[in-house]
């Protein structure tokens, strides 16, 4: 009779530590790669923007009251705001990427501190009188916003929050060029960064 014998299933071996290692650092360079040549703002919603930034200059500077001046820029920001996330949320549904991703949703909340304490701060300054210091407070604020989300897109975006800052110090020493500080930085700079996102970042 012939013996009966045990035949033990050969097992593969894990894989090795080092293997592992790099497969994770791998993965973790297409990931980064990913981050910093992509990102969910438009550079064409900003051009767009910027577009309507210079309507909105011209249009406030024939105000005759800083009431109505301020009311067109408000205006102005409930447009810049419909169509950055008009242009967003297409940009996301062409790379199949959800808008309010991990990098989406950072840039949103580095985004609405500085925006909410423009907003306070508007109304103090409004009911004081020291209307001279709003559109300076306006660029200085929202560029410290570009800034602080910007910090989880591309390099051109914080940049870009740097220039408003630098524009919003400036504006605080010369004084009765509201409306042409407001062009330069809320139009122009708008233009020309959203462009330079365009080109270099896929829209």
């Amino acid at each position: 009779m012939t013996p009966i014998r045990l035949v033990t299933p050969k097992q593969e071996e894990p894989p090795t530590l080092h293997a592992r290692a790099m497969d994770n650092l791998q993965y973790i360079r297409s990931t980064m790669e990913r981050a910093t040549t992509f990102t969910l703002i438009s550079g064409w919603g900003h051009v767009a923007i910027g577009g309507t930034a210079l309507v909105a200059a011209v249009i406030a500077s024939r105000q005759k009251s800083f009431r109505d001046w301020m009311m067109v820029w408000l205006v102005e920001a409930f447009v810049a705001l419909l169509i950055s996330g008009w242009a967003m949320d297409r940009k996301a549904r062409r790379s199949n990427a959800p808008l309010l991703s991990g990098p989406g949703r950072k840039i949103l909340l580095g985004l609405t501190p500085p925006i909410f304490a423009g907003g306070l701060l508007t109304m103090v300054l409004y009911r004081a009188g020291l209307t001279d210091a709003i559109p300076p407070v306006w660029l200085l604020l929202f560029g410290t916003g570009v800034v602080t989300g910007g910090m989880f897109s591309v390099s051109v975006v914080p940049i870009m929050g740097l220039c408003f800052m630098a524009l919003g110090a400036a504006a605080f020493f010369v004084q009765g060029f509201a409306d042409w500080f407001m062009a330069i930085g809320f139009g122009g700079l708008h233009i020309v960064f959203g462009t330079i996102i365009a080109r270099r970042f896929g829209g």
